[in-house]
C-alpha cells in the first residue's frame, strides 16, 4: 500500500462543521463520484446511483429534518439543526438499487459501502471533508417523495455532507489486537 493511502485512510476524518460558503468545484465532486464507480461489486452489479442536490431540495430535506426534530426536541433544537444544516455547502445522496434476492442485495448494500469509502477518501486526498449520515431522514419517506424515489427500486444508503472543513477532529483506533482473531 502507498503511504499516500495509508496516510489518507488513517487520516479521513468525519466532518460536522463546514466552511458554509465554500463549495467544492462540481468537476472534483464528479471525478470522486468516478472513482467511486470503480468500487468492488459482486457479478458488476453497479448498483449504486447518485443524486446531487441543489439549493431547493436542499431546503426541503432540512426543512423536513427540522420537522422531525420539533416533534421529539421542540422549537428550539430544530430552529438551531436547521440553521446549522441550512450551512452545509454541499449534499450528495447515494441509492443502491433494490434486489427481490436477499443475498443479492446485502451484496449490493456491501458494495455500495465499497463506493461510499472510495468517495470519502478521494474527496479527502483533495482535501474535501465529508459526513456520511444514515438518521431517521435517510429512511423517511418524505425524503422518497420528496427526491421522487421509489422504495421498491431503490433504498438511500447515505446522504453525504461535502464541503471544506471548518475543524477536524481527532480520533483513535483500538489495537487490532483486540480485534483479530487466528484460526488453526
Amino acid at each position: 500500500m502507498s503511504q499516500t493511502i495509508a496516510e489518507n485512510i488513517r487520516s479521513r476524518r468525519t466532518i460536522h462543521n463546514f466552511i458554509p460558503d465554500r463549495v467544492p468545484p462540481r468537476e472534483l465532486i464528479l471525478e470522486a463520484l468516478e472513482l467511486a464507480n470503480w468500487a468492488p461489486n459482486h457479478h458488476l452489479t453497479e448498483p449504486w446511483r447518485y443524486y446531487l442536490l441543489g439549493p431547493e431540495t436542499k431546503e426541503k430535506l432540512c426543512r423536513l429534518n427540522a420537522d422531525l426534530l420539533r416533534a421529539v426536541r421542540g422549537d428550539k433544537a430544530a430552529d438551531l439543526k436547521l440553521q446549522r444544516w441550512l450551512e452545509i455547502p454541499g449534499w450528495l445522496i447515494q441509492t443502491c438499487m433494490v434486489s427481490a434476492n436477499a443475498v443479492r442485495m446485502d451484496e449490493d448494500y456491501a458494495a455500495c459501502c465499497c463506493a461510499a469509502q472510495n468517495l470519502l477518501l478521494y474527496l479527502w486526498s483533495q482535501g474535501v471533508g465529508c459526513k456520511w449520515t444514515t438518521g431517521e431522514l435517510s429512511r423517511h419517506e418524505e425524503l422518497y417523495r420528496i427526491l421522487k424515489l421509489d422504495p421498491l427500486q431503490e433504498r438511500v444508503t447515505g446522504l453525504f455532507w461535502y464541503g471544506y472543513a471548518a475543524e477536524i477532529s481527532v480520533t483513535a483506533r483500538k489495537p487490532l489486537a483486540e480485534k483479530l482473531m487466528e484460526l488453526p
